[in-house]
């Protein structure tokens, strides 16, 4: 006589909230895949292409003169053959920039695989990022055991901030790939049998399958972990110098929960800070640029820093970028930011309430601990580096404060768990697919849709700035083909040169003159509304002298150096 097998009810909960977090990891995969080329190029991807591709010691910014817009076309192409001498170029050309050279270094030889386009540049980044997405896993799974791995894979995937910077072909994204393996690899190597004498192994709350037998530092795996730990912590600091912020986490973290192998697990942060250091004497000290970062833009508010680069990363990801515009909206991303940090201390006190102390001293350390190192540094030496481009520049935190969550929603939620993670995760992918899906950033095709209008008509761009960023997108995103000339100049230089050129004779050359006015020059910008309306009204006579107004239109991305008013003129005499 058979019997039927029933699965309890507890396993069918735990089997459906399973399902629920890989279709959520399926997802954020997917996503990646999707919008990989879906938007242009962002100011600074374009930076990236043209250092990768050898040619950014080639680059020099437009002079008084028009300029054929295809010379710039070609610095945005890989260069092929000599590889020895495109290396020296691009190390030439990161001199002048303010990051270190991994990125740009890693970008290169993946350009001559896939090429320039925006999926190609972008395709490192994703993939990168895949691989961050299963470190989490296993990070997650070595602390809380698998439901707590997928968990914590699930948040860190469809988080709306760490989408958006693993499809930006810069270096904060593969911050988060550092991160999650240095803190794997720690884990492993600290020695939770004997950290202390005052501590027991089974205050680490390891899961059953993950027993401290099986990351104990003295076993054979110790040597592959101490080669992650030694070679995630070169490789961070070699793609973006606050990573020494994390440094300093991952020693203060020895310090508290294994003090007595200090000088093991010393040895191997210090072998990885030795590999960075033929870079910081050689190629540091001579990026002299490096003193910007942190004050670019500076806000002057320590507190509204780090109140938005919570609500950045935690909440509204690149959606910050447009709330913090003025004044009265950047009241909104600071909200945010405070209820963003009463749930962290939410989960906090229950996670303490609860009994889960050490495991929580853990996810504080590694999520809360570089971000107070950062503060109490901006303070000292009066600088902003924690707010710098939406808090892009400490994604490193992103890890350890979604670990906090997702440790409270494993060991704390209760019954509540799986409500409380499929409306978490139906949050994060209803920003992150509304961010991409509403927010389109495709201006230049509109410009280059203005120019194929008429493909054989000679045109002159006029443009209101020499920012490399706005230059290069031009020149990548209009045919090379067409008949298009550039004159770009600061503001208040621009009327000048314009009627420099058309009063001596240059414009019977000109049937049409593109006038592209960015809002934000990014160099010497109009520094009031009535010295902004002055240069408008110069412009307009130098042009209304010889041409008619056919066309206008605003032109706008996801950030304000996207916005362009572009204004077609045609030559009354011809």
């Amino acid at each position: 006589m058979s019997r039927s097998f029933t699965v309890p009810k507890s396993s069918r909960r735990w089997l459906s909230l399973e399902m629920l977090l890989l279709g959520a990891i399926a997802i954020a995969v997917l996503l990646r895949i999707i919008y990989l080329g879906s938007r242009e190029f962002w100011y600074d991807e374009v930076l990236s292409l043209i250092l990768a591709s050898g040619h950014g010691v080639d680059y020099q910014a437009p002079g008084a003169q028009p300029v054929n817009l295809r010379d710039y076309s070609a610095l945005l192409i890989p260069r092929a053959g000599d590889v020895v001498g495109t290396i020296k170029d691009v190390y030439k050309g990161i001199l002048g920039d303010v990051h270190p050279p991994l990125s740009y270094f890693s970008l290169y030889f993946w350009l001559q695989l896939f090429g320039n386009s925006e999926a190609a540049l972008r395709g490192l980044g994703a993939l990168l990022s895949v691989g961050a997405i299963g470190g989490a896993y296993g990070l997650g799974r070595f602390v809380m055991g698998h439901r707590g791995g997928l968990i914590f894979a699930a948040l860190l995937g469809t988080n709306p901030f760490y989408l958006f910077h693993s499809l930006n072909a810069r270096m904060y994204g593969p911050l988060i790939l550092w991160t999650i393996l240095s803190t794997w690899a720690m884990l492993h190597l600290v020695d939770t049998k004997g950290a202390t004498e005052s501590v027991r192994a089974s205050e680490w709350e390891i899961e059953p399958d993950a027993t401290p037998s099986s990351h104990h530092p003295r076993n054979r795996s110790s040597i592959l972990w101490s080669a992650i730990l030694i070679v995630s912590v070169a490789a961070g600091l070699l793609t973006q110098y606050l990573f020494v912020y994390w440094v300093m986490t991952l020693g203060i973290f020895v310090l508290i929960f294994d003090r007595r192998r200090w000088w093991q697990h010393g040895l191997r942060l210090g072998t990885g800070v030795l590999l960075w250091m033929p870079w910081f004497v050689w190629g540091t000290r001579k990026q002299g640029r490096l003193g910007e970062v942190g004050n670019q833009f500076s806000k002057g508010n320590h507190f509204a820093d780090v109140t938005q680069t919570l609500s950045s990363h935690l909440l509204l990801g690149d959606w910050v970028g447009d709330v913090v515009k003025t004044p009265a909206e950047a009241t909104l991303a600071i909200v945010a930011g405070c209820l963003i940090i009463l749930l962290l201390a939410g989960c906090t006190f229950s996670l303490w309430g609860q009994g889960k102390r050490r495991t929580l001293f853990m996810a504080l350390s590694l999520g809360i601990l570089p971000l107070c190192i950062a503060f109490a540094v901006d303070i000292l030496a009066g600088k902003y580096t924690i707010g710098f481009g939406g808090g892009r520049a400490l994604i490193f935190v992103l890890p350890g404060c979604l670990l906090l969550i997702a440790l409270w929603l494993e060991r704390a939620a209760g019954r509540w768990r799986g409500v409380a993670v499929a409306g978490l995760l139906l949050l994060y992918l209803g920003i992150s697919i509304g961010d991409f899906s509403t927010r389109n950033r495709s201006m230049f095709h509109q410009i280059a849709d203005l120019i194929q209008q008429e493909p054989t008509t000679p045109t002159l761009i006029v443009m209101n700035s020499r920012a490399w960023g706005h230059i290069l997108r031009l020149a990548y995103y209009l045919p090379p083909t067409a008949p298009v000339q550039l004159l770009a100049q600061h503001p208040a230089d621009l009327a000048p040169a314009l009627e420099k050129v058309l009063t001596s004779g240059q414009a019977a050359q000109y049937p049409r003159i593109l006038w592209l006015e960015s809002a934000r020059p990014v160099n010497k910008a109009p520094k009031t509304e009535a010295e902004k309306q002055q240069i408008q009204q110069e412009i307009q006579r130098v042009l209304q002298s010889r041409y008619q107004l056919a066309q206008s239109q605003q032109l706008s991305g996801t950030t304000i150096l996207d916005e362009f008013a572009v204004n077609l003129y045609k030559n009354r005499n011809l």
